[in-house]
């Protein structure tokens, strides 16, 4: 329930594993959360070292950054992009994150958690009912349905059967569920059968205070790289295992004689390496490959396109939402999509008309709807106005961090 009016709010500890000064995607929105939630009440995080694209860089084990008090506990900070330190990883940072939890929650505390790493709500379940504190899972993957999708584990496994029972056991005890789909919310409403627990759709949002659509005509890396005349695709993200970077790759091999298009990619991930060797042993000149670039620099390379490219294995319905759509979206550019059926993705891009979405792993399809976007071309322009009303009336933080609000303070069902 909400505390009555005139009364201070409860404590809020976030735990995360991604914080600032992570720049990624979870770390810009657990930031934006955080401090959103600090203007009236104490709030603390619980997080680790940076690990990802700040990787190396040490930040203060604690400090006060906005209003948001930020405790930074031990783990290891090895590579995520092999399995075995990823696994360390989780589990340093885990029991560390446990024993922080168990020492510093008080009665009447609340908590909201964030799904990744998987052991985080279970050991945080486990502190909040050992110092009574209540707490509320946020969901931006969803395990073990993820691992099933990129071929890590079996369906019918053991493995999934203790972590369903795990799941289960935190749906049970948490206040609410917030999931970023409807799609998620479809998933999570079947795995919560029997249990009285709300299951809350918030969307993340579109990067807007620095994010608007600019002319092409001189855009800094379009001259740079020398396609200013090309009629470019991009995908810029996590190049992860849930990227269907396969089909997209082939696709460019299929258009190789088709000087008009450009291929760029902007990114980090597991998948990187391969796509760098599979584009040289193509010899696909009509494809770039690029680092990842920093947060400021998005208006610049988020305009470098003509379409911006979101792309996910098949299988991942109802497991994650890309939030670089709605980047792209703030960037007044149509989306390609490689999405199942029924995604949010899909759905998102079908209400606002502001783009196309065709089934995962299919290079051959892929290209026939490259071939008549670029025939339609003339109205990419249209297109893109809608996605950046979109993006501004449906997906800014504002929207989101009110709906944030309200959530943990019990006044959304």
């Amino acid at each position: 329930m909400a505390p009555p009016e005139n009364e201070t709010p409860r404590r809020l500890w976030i735990l995360t594993e991604v914080y600032y000064p992570e720049e990624i995607s979870t770390g810009y929105y657990m930031t934006s959360i955080a401090e959103g939630f600090a203007a009236d009440r104490e709030v603390t995080v619980l997080t680790g070292q940076p690990k990802h694209m700040a990787r190396g860089q040490v930040a203060p084990k604690r400090e006060t950054r906005n209003g948001v008090e930020i405790i930074r506990t031990w783990g290891t900070t090895l590579s995520k992009n092999v399995l075995i330190f990823r696994l360390l990883n989780m589990l340093t940072i885990g029991l560390s994150t446990f024993f922080q939890s168990v020492r510093r929650f008080q009665q009447g505390d609340h908590v909201l958690v964030v799904t990744a790493p998987p052991s985080l709500p279970v050991t945080t379940t486990l502190a909040a009912l050992l110092k009574g504190a209540s707490f509320t899972l946020l969901v931006q993957d969803s395990y073990p349905e993820i691992l099933i999708a990129v071929g890590a584990v079996k369906k019918n496994s053991f493995f999934v059967s203790v972590v369903n029972f795990f799941n289960r056991w935190v749906y049970k005890y948490a206040s609410n569920i917030i999931v970023m789909g409807r799609d998620m919310k479809e998933l999570f409403q079947a795995k919560t059968v029997g249990l009285d627990v709300p299951i809350i759709t918030i969307p993340n949002w579109a990067d807007l205070e620095t994010i608007r659509p600019t002319p092409r005509e001189g855009n800094k890396l379009l001259l740079e790289l020398g396609i200013s005349h090309k009629f470019v695709f991009m995908y810029a993200g996590n190049i992860g295992h849930p990227t269907d970077i396969e089909t997209l790759i082939e696709c460019a091999a299929k258009l190789i004689d088709r000087e008009e298009f450009h291929f760029v990619f902007i990114g980090d991930g597991a998948k990187k390496k391969w796509l760098e060797t599979r584009v040289n042993e193509l010899s696909l000149k009509n494809v770039t490959v690029l680092d990842y670039r920093p947060r400021e620099e998005q208006i610049e390379f988020l305009n470098a396109c003509d379409v911006g490219l979101v792309a996910l294995i098949k299988g991942m319905r109802g497991t994650a939402m890309p939030s670089r759509t709605y980047n792209i979206m703030a960037a007044g550019r149509p989306i390609l999509a490689l999405t199942d059926e029924g995604s949010e993705l899909a759905w998102v891009i079908d209400e606002d008309q502001i783009g196309w979405h065709i089934p995962p792993g299919d290079p051959g399809l892929l290209r026939d709807t490259i071939l008549a976007i670029y025939r339609s071309r003339d109205d990419l322009a249209e297109m893109g106005e809608r996605a950046r009303a979109a993006a501004v009336e449906k997906y800014s933080k504002a929207i989101a961090v009110e709906v944030y609000r309200n959530a943990v303070d019990g006044n959304v069902v």
